[in-house]
């Protein structure tokens, strides 16, 4: 199954998670350290870490879709566009 999964082994990821994953940590030692402004900037970095991750998957370096959902998005398509739309099908 793992083989036709990606299941978040890409690039975006993985930078994405890290990137968070430093942020708990740094925030974890301002807590014990008792220093406010450095917990709120390790939030903004563990915060960070889900947007890099999701403008390097629009970058193209994140999971790519499988093949059948190309497949069935464009039967869908087909089929809306044969059909005609009427307020009953609605």
């Amino acid at each position: 199954m793992a083989a036709t999964h990606d299941h978040g082994h890409t690039p975006a990821a993985w930078t994405g998670v890290i990137i968070s994953f430093i942020g708990f940590c740094v925030g974890g030692g301002f807590v014990v350290a008792a220093e406010p402004a450095g917990f709120w900037a390790s939030i903004g970095l563990i915060l960070l870490g889900p947007i890099v991750g999701g403008v390097m998957k629009l970058m193209g370096l994140g999971a790519k879709e499988p093949g059948y959902v190309e497949s069935a998005r464009a039967e869908a398509t087909k089929a809306e566009q044969e059909e005609p739309r009427s307020p009953a099908n609605a």
